[in-house]
């Protein structure tokens, strides 16, 4: 795996891969407002893991995750902050990305 020194390195790196679509994490889910597709936590898999932290603000503090449908026909890239800027998750959504901090 690739280590990237930024956000938007990581992302762009990720594209070479062929992780094209954008995904937000929602409560229990991850959406691409895309093609307008949401995935459980039970139909996608992370298959990589970049994690920034802040050196000076705490607000810049970001995991970036490439993510692939387990069927195959979906990869892409969702980021989220952690801490306490970190989105409001379900128990189940906290279990996935927890597997892989």
């Amino acid at each position: 795996m690739e280590n990237y020194d930024t956000v938007t390195e990581a992302v762009s790196g990720l594209r070479t891969k062929g992780y094209n679509l954008d995904f937000n994490i929602e409560f229990d889910k991850i959406i691409c407002r895309e093609n307008n597709y949401c995935l459980n936590p039970t139909e996608f898999e992370i298959t990589e893991v970049h994690r920034f932290e802040g050196d000076t603000d705490p607000g810049d503090e970001e995991v970036v995750y490439a993510v692939a449908s387990k069927d195959g026909k979906m990869k892409g890239v969702f980021s989220s902050a952690y801490g306490m800027y970190a989105d409001s998750i379900s128990n189940e959504m906290i279990q996935k990305l927890s597997m892989h901090r």
